[in-house]
């Protein structure tokens, strides 16, 4: 990918300028999803809710359960960021490049954090990403689409969160009955961008507009970065989505 910094001085120690970058989205594997049903199922049979409202079931966090699954599900949390720094390093040395700056963010994760009022709370951001006040990120478009590098304002109404992307308009199987692939490869070809693998509940028409999406969210990050996908590599269109 070819990211630009907007403008002088965006971040420490880096140059504004043009760089490569390296952008992945790796989970872990399977193995949170697993935690969390897990953990679902046993609040279901300690909370007995209507059959309507049973996926609602909770955990008390002073119970042996509640502080079983805390601790799991920062070890998934773990694993994923262990994924992604093996990745890039592995990267990097193939390349004989040293990268100037990492930036990676979490997003389907539970935090516990304080209102602005000091309340104590858990925040679980699932299509979010933490925007707390100077906290880095990166909100991605898709395959064809830009992406950029944001700084949190802190905005405490969104609970210091911001999207972690562009977010589905079409479902993986509407994708799959509704998108051309004569259309994908068109639009790949527009935007000179070579693709590896991916299947079409990945194509770029399955995605909001991401201008859009970041000027509706103008009060909750500024700015720092954009860049251009230039060779995408996606998973396998037979391999299950972790999302």
């Amino acid at each position: 990918m070819k990211l630009t910094f907007v403008s002088e001085n965006a971040l420490e120690n880096v140059p504004a300028g043009s760089y490569l970058a390296l952008l992945s989205h790796s989970g872990s594997r399977g193995f949170g999803g697993t935690i969390a049903n897990t953990y679902s199922g046993i609040a279901m049979q300690k909370t007995q809710l209507p059959k309507e409202a049973k996926n609602l079931a909770w955990l008390d966090m002073n119970t042996e359960e509640g502080q079983e699954y805390w601790l799991a599900m920062n070890l998934a949390g773990d694993y994923a960021s262990a994924n992604h720094h093996e990745i890039h390093n592995k990267i990097a040395r193939s390349l004989n490049l040293n990268p100037v700056m990492r930036i990676e963010n979490h997003h389907n994760f539970a935090w516990k954090e304080k209102l602005a009022d000091g309340t104590d709370v858990m925040v679980h951001r699932k299509g979010a990403t933490p925007a707390g006040k100077g906290v880095l990120g990166i909100i991605p478009g898709s395959m064809s689409t830009p992406g950029f590098v944001v700084r949190g304002k802190g905005e405490s109404t969104s609970l210091n969160s911001a999207s972690h992307g562009a977010g589905r308009i079409m479902s993986r199987s509407a994708a799959f009955k509704m998108i051309n692939k004569e259309d994908v490869a068109q639009n790949l070809i527009d935007k000179k961008i070579t693709l590896i693998g991916s299947g079409l509940d990945e194509a770029p028409m399955v995605y909001k507009d991401i201008h859009a999406v970041m000027a509706a969210q103008a009060d909750l990050v500024e700015v720092l970065a954009s860049f251009q996908p230039r060779i995408v590599r996606m998973a396998d269109p037979k391999e299950k989505a972790e999302d």
